[in-house]
């Protein structure tokens, strides 16, 4: 029997600090995690202008654009993210949500597994260009339809896990379906 492969979803909680991402990664790994995944956006590929420029109150500024860019880390820092990961034991996972980070990602950061999110599961462009990876894919498929799941499994060559989600935050007992 397969051993159950855990990954911790550190997301962009870590808020764009870099000492609260590798707290984040510690803990993980003292709750007995295989993994840590992070996410990775181009904000201004993934965000139109208008929603950019709406307003917004945060640690960052008054507008979206200033909150999506101070959550964001840079390459630099997903590096030492890697590195830290690495040296703790954990697998080091990226989600990009752009061609741009999955470029960025492929180019500076050695992944264990690139993981699609339910959202770009309709985007050919960017499957196919996580088939030339030649990485291992992890799928989730919590906001997609079983139609939109087929397509893309159809086009990705390298699928690993495919992982049943349930996409409300937080989750209701009642929502979950582990059978």
């Amino acid at each position: 029997m397969k051993k159950t492969y855990v990954i911790a979803e550190v997301g962009i909680n870590h808020n764009g600090d870099i000492d609260l991402a590798k707290q984040l990664v510690t803990k993980a790994k003292e709750s007995g995690c295989d993994a840590v995944k992070f996410q990775k956006r181009t904000v201004d590929v993934v965000y139109s202008k208008e929603e950019l420029d709406t307003p917004r109150q945060s640690p960052f500024g008054t507008t979206t654009r200033e909150q999506k860019y101070g959550i964001e880390l840079e390459l630099d820092e997903y590096k030492e993210l890697e590195k830290y990961s690495n040296d703790l034991g954990l697998d080091f996972i990226v989600s990009c949500w752009d061609l741009d980070s999955v470029d960025d990602i492929e180019n500076n950061i050695d992944v264990n597994y690139h993981k699609v999110a339910s959202a770009m599961l309709t985007d050919k462009e960017f499957l196919e260009k996580l088939n030339e990876t030649g990485k291992p894919i992890i799928v989730s498929v919590g906001m997609a339809t079983e139609e939109e799941v087929d397509a893309a499994l159809n086009i990705l060559d390298n699928v690993e896990y495919v992982l049943a989600c349930t996409s409300t935050y937080p989750t209701k007992p009642e929502e979950v379906n582990l059978s």
